[in-house]
């Protein structure tokens, strides 16, 4: 069964549930408001027959009264205090006999009700006593009225309540069945959008949600396919741009590998092709350990052994290694370290972050340019700034420089080199530390990767 016909139906027979035992409530009260009225006119009637009798008791009055109420649908018996007759509206009959017949004792001044029971009896009836001019007793007033007359408005009033239920029926049925579709329509689409994302497909598109639980979800579906949907598109790339970087220093080294096997060749080109091999094969070599290198981090084997270091002596062994390929540029490398700071870091993996930024700062500078290696202090953070004055990075491009196989140059120009991994890796070192690294870039003036670590 569908969660719809489900969850209609629970509705429908909670709903009906209530409307039954609502209808069976009211339906209770209204009869017996009904049967209550119906007595208390009878006794009413009674009462004023009485109070006719108390001011004028003679034959002519008593036929009046019975003359009065033959024209009704209500009868009356009078007798005297011995349960003689005085004047009755209608032939005495059994049923009759057997209400005048019953003890009467302390009947109340407003008069009692003698036969309640409009079910099973054919009477329902009520007595009242009056008094003659002297205020003693002289007999007593019976008013009856047949239950058929009760029964057939009961059965109206049946009808109407139940033609009522049958339109509150259909009303809830409608309205049930508008409600579980609107309820269970974006559950619907939810089932289906999880239905595409099992199979792989990921291109799904939820309508607007609404704002509650249902929306919450939806929204929370939506946002896991369009993440499923980037890791795919990444996974593609990733694996194209993979499949591109080997492929290229493959193709090289095969090809030379080729000529080189070639008997008529001189030692000094041989050797040129060999070069070009080792190059190629070094290449090779690099993009297989920083691929290893994320493995490790994306298996939580990536291990960190951190030690107490002296940072402006940590940084001053770095700047020592670095500073002849800046020189070689033609660009000034500048240190500055002004106090003595010691933090807990690994040293090793710390220097493959800052010789990975500035190795992308020597590439991206022009000769006759400066790049800053600083480290500071501020309020319980260490920052460490890589400053240059390159070619900087542009604005559309700064969030994703961080990404895996993302690079600048959509060309992949094999004049700079690179992967696109070194920052990738560079930013999970830095957080493996318990840091964050940011970046401020303006395309012609130069760019900044500023290490924060708390103390």
């Amino acid at each position: 069964m569908k969660i719809s016909i489900k969850l209609g139906l629970w509705f429908f027979i909670c709903i009906v549930f209530i409307e039954a035992f609502s209808m069976i409530f009211l339906h209770n009260k209204l009869v017996h408001s009904q049967v209550h009225q119906e007595l208390s006119a009878l006794q009413a009637r009674g009462n004023s027959h009485r109070a006719v009798l108390e001011i004028n008791s003679d034959s002519a009055t008593l036929h009046h009264i019975g003359l009065m109420e033959s024209q009704t649908d209500t009868e009356v018996v009078i007798t005297d205090t011995n349960g003689g007759i005085l004047v009755s509206s209608a032939k005495i009959n059994k049923n009759i006999e057997d209400l005048l017949n019953k003890r009467m004792n302390n009947i109340p001044r407003n008069g009692r009700i003698l036969q309640p029971d409009w079910q099973n009896e054919k009477y329902i009836a009520t007595v009242s006593a009056f008094n003659n001019k002297d205020g003693k007793k002289a007999g007593y007033v019976y008013m009856f009225r047949k239950t058929d007359e009760v029964q057939k408005l009961i059965s109206e009033l049946n009808k109407h309540l139940l033609l009522a239920s049958l339109l509150v029926l259909i009303f809830i049925f409608i309205t049930v069945f508008f409600l579980s579709k609107a309820v269970t329509k974006p559950l619907i689409s939810m089932k289906e959008a999880t239905k595409k994302l099992s199979k792989g497909d990921f291109s799904v598109t939820l309508p607007p949600p609404s704002k509650d639980e249902l929306g919450e979800l939806s929204q929370s579906i939506q946002t896991l396919a369009n993440d499923l949907n980037y890791l795919k598109q990444e996974r593609d790339e990733f694996l194209a741009t993979i499949s591109h970087e080997l492929r290229t220093p493959l193709t090289y080294i095969k090809g030379y590998a080729d000529i080189a096997k070639r008997k008529e060749l001189d030692e000094a080109e041989r050797f040129k092709y060999l070069d070009i091999i080792h190059e190629e094969s070094q290449r090779v070599s690099e993009l297989l350990k920083e691929l290893f290198d994320l493995a490790k981090l994306d298996q939580n084997t990536f291990s960190i052994s951190k030690e107490k270091v002296d940072l402006c002596v940590f940084l001053q062994s770095i700047y020592q290694k670095v500073l002849p390929a800046f020189h070689h540029k033609g660009i000034e490398l500048k240190l500055v370290c002004n106090q003595n700071i010691d933090f807990s870091i690994d040293p090793s993996r710390f220097e493959q972050v800052l010789l990975n930024l500035l190795d992308n700062s020597l590439k991206y500078s022009q000769e006759n340019t400066t790049t800053y290696l600083q480290v500071s202090e501020e309020n319980e953070t260490i920052k460490m700034t890589i400053k240059d004055q390159g070619i900087g990075i542009p604005q559309e491009d700064l969030p994703y420089i961080f990404d895996r196989l993302y690079r600048v140059e959509k060309s992949r120009s094999r004049v700079t080199g690179g992967f696109g991994l070194g920052l990738a890796i560079v930013k999970q070192i830095v957080e493996a530390h318990g840091g964050e690294i940011s970046v401020e870039s303006e395309v012609g003036h130069g760019t900044s990767f500023t290490i924060s670590l708390k103390q």
